[in-house]
């Protein structure tokens, strides 16, 4: 980026509500209307069908304020169908879905007030400067004019866009453009935060100066942020929890550790590492570290003085062994230099978790009149899907899953409307 980021202002515009409360629950309500003074997102049982195609299959969802969810899938998983249905820009077959407490099928336009949303292809008119296309944005916003251009300022400073703000956008990079649409979004100064594909195109640096906006969203305005990516790293890097799309259905969500624990292989692992001098003979630290009860196996790591790896035997609490690999290093007087648990990536976890169902659907008979065998359904066969299936792997033969054939939101050619801006 141009600039550093500034401090984001937490205050907010007066005569704004932090979140608008459910319209009128039934006292006990329970499900979709359940009171709440933190659930920003809320969806149950929602569904999008195009004839026979599912891009997204009975969506149970919960994201609160103060919170980063990552939606993760492989492209066409549903991503998009799923924000554009939370928007109110394509309605639900079946289900439904409550922002900031109200409906997007019977509210759109209210929810888009209150909602910043970034789309993965953003559009701005290029023979507009990048300040003049957000004072256009405040005003169909209706943004009291005294508070524009201050909001305009603080948006351009918070994603480094400053220097850059009085050129036409015909001359910005995409990546600048992926930045001006953050600050699109933050000029109404939303509750939640939707961003779909944010980092495309930017650079690493880049990259990272836009994730840690978000943590400084979240952190100072208490703001509930939903990023739609594939790309795992990064997802990993910002999201307090994760969501994992396949084939339109979400088939886990959590915190890593959760996650790790539901789609892990089962191994838990140690990583120690000591500050020996170079060449010395590390024989006798070897044999230090195997005796700890609970270590099952001790693995070098990928290059000489890398940190080894100590697998925890079945049964075994990793932190008990933790405690006793620093009991032992400390009695044999060893150069501790660091120890830390090993949770599986989320790559692992995620090529797991999109392998399971896809294995289990293969595993199933086939109807009667079909001449072609069953899928093998044994443990070694299970195992063998494990290690070998990827994130590419086929739906399951019995539903045909259609890839989000809404195209993206972008400005029009012409002015559009203030009614017709999201």
């Amino acid at each position: 980026m141009s600039a550093s980021p500034g401090r984001i202002a937490p205050k907010k515009r007066p005569g704004r509500r932090l979140a608008a409360a459910p319209t009128a629950p039934s006292v006990g309500a329970t499900g979709i209307d359940a009171p709440s003074d933190s659930i920003r997102i809320r969806t149950r049982g929602l569904t999008k069908r195009y004839d026979d195609l599912v891009a997204v299959d009975h969506l149970d969802l919960d994201i609160h304020a103060g919170e980063i969810f990552g939606l993760l899938g492989q492209n066409g998983a549903g991503k998009t169908t799923t924000i554009l249905m939370l928007l109110g820009l394509t309605e639900p077959t079946s289900g439904a879905a409550r922002v900031v407490g109200l409906d997007p099928s019977r509210g759109p336009l209210q929810v888009k007030r209150r909602v910043g949303y970034m789309p993965d292809s953003v559009g701005f008119y290029g023979d507009l400067t990048g300040r003049e296309n957000l004072r256009y944005t405040a005003r169909l916003n209706r943004i009291p004019a005294e508070l524009t251009e201050t909001t305009i300022d603080e948006v351009l400073d918070q994603v480094g866009l400053t220097d850059r703000a009085d050129d036409k956008t015909d001359t910005y990079s995409r990546g600048m453009l992926q930045r001006l649409g953050i600050a699109d979004a933050l000029v109404k100064d939303p509750d939640v935060l939707i961003l779909d594909e944010p980092t495309t195109a930017i650079d690493p640096l880049g990259v990272t100066e836009v994730l840690e906006l978000l943590r400084r969203l979240v952190r100072e305005r208490g703001m509930a942020v939903l990023l739609s990516s594939h790309l795992l790293n990064q997802v990993q890097s910002v999201c307090d929890r994760i969501g994992i799309f396949a084939s339109g259905k979400l088939i886990g969500q959590g915190t890593m550790e959760q996650l790790a624990a539901r789609f892990g292989d089962g191994r838990r692992e140690v990583e120690v590492g000591l500050d020996l001098p170079q060449g010395a003979d590390d024989r006798h630290a070897r044999e230090v570290l195997r005796k700890v009860p609970g270590v099952e196996s001790l693995d070098d790591g990928p290059r000489p003085g890398d940190p080894w790896t100590l697998t925890v035997a079945p049964g075994s609490d990793p932190a008990a062994v933790r405690s006793a690999v620093l009991a032992a290093v400390a009695a044999e007087g060893l150069p501790l230099a660091s120890i830390r648990a090993v949770l599986p990536s989320l790559e692992d976890v995620y090529r797991r978790a999109v392998a399971r169902p896809a294995t289990a659907a293969a595993a199933r008979p086939r109807p009667s009149n079909e001449d072609t065998p069953a899928a093998e359904d044994t443990p070694a066969a299970d195992a063998r899907a494990d290690l070998d299936r990827v994130p590419a792997a086929a739906p399951p033969p019995v539903r045909v899953v259609a890839p989000d054939p809404v195209e993206p939101v972008t400005l029009p050619s012409d002015p559009p409307s203030p009614e017709e801006k999201p």
